[in-house]
C-alpha cells in the first residue's frame, strides 16, 4: 500500500500452476496468476504500466516491462477493483514474481505500488 489515504492501493495475487499447459521433461513449467488491484484511496487512479521481476529456481531473472497489464491502462475509482489474469513460463517448477505498478491518480499525482513478492509452484514441488 501506498503511504497516504489518498492513494492508497491494495494488492491480493492468487496463483496455478498449468498441468496442461507445462512439459517437465522439456523444463517447461506454466502458470497463471490473478491480480486484484483494489482502490482505497479518495480519488481516482490509473494503471499506467508494470514492472515484474521474475526469478526461477535456477536464480535465472527476467525483467518485463511494459505499458498496463494485458493490453488494458484501467481507471479504477474509489472503492472499486480492477482484477486481471495472465501467466508466465518457468524453466523449473518454483519460482518467484514480484514487481510494481506505475498509477496516476485523477489529481496528476504519480506513484508506484509495490507487488509483493508471491510464489509460482507445481503442486507437491515443495514439502
Amino acid at each position: 500500500m501506498t503511504a497516504s489515504s489518498t492513494y492508497t492501493v491494495a494488492i491480493s495475487v492468487q496463483t496455478r500452476f498449468l498441468r496442461e499447459q507445462s512439459d517437465p521433461e522439456a523444463n517447461r513449467f506454466a502458470f497463471a496468476y490473478t491480480i486484484s488491484i483494489r482502490n482505497d484511496g479518495s480519488v481516482a487512479t490509473q494503471l499506467l504500466d508494470r514492472q515484474w521481476t521474475i526469478h526461477d529456481g535456477n536464480n535465472k531473472i527476467q525483467q518485463v516491462e511494459g505499458p498496463g497489464v494485458v493490453g488494458e491502462q484501467p481507471v479504477i475509482e474509489p472503492g472499486a477493483t480492477h482484477t486481471y489474469s495472465s501467466g508466465c513460463l518457468l524453466e523449473t517448477p518454483v519460482g518467484t514474481m514480484q514487481g510494481s505498478y506505475g498509477m496516476r491518480a485523477a489529481d496528476g499525482h504519480e506513484y508506484r505500488v509495490p507487488v509483493p513478492l508471491f510464489r509460482l509452484a507445481k503442486p507437491n514441488a515443495l514439502n
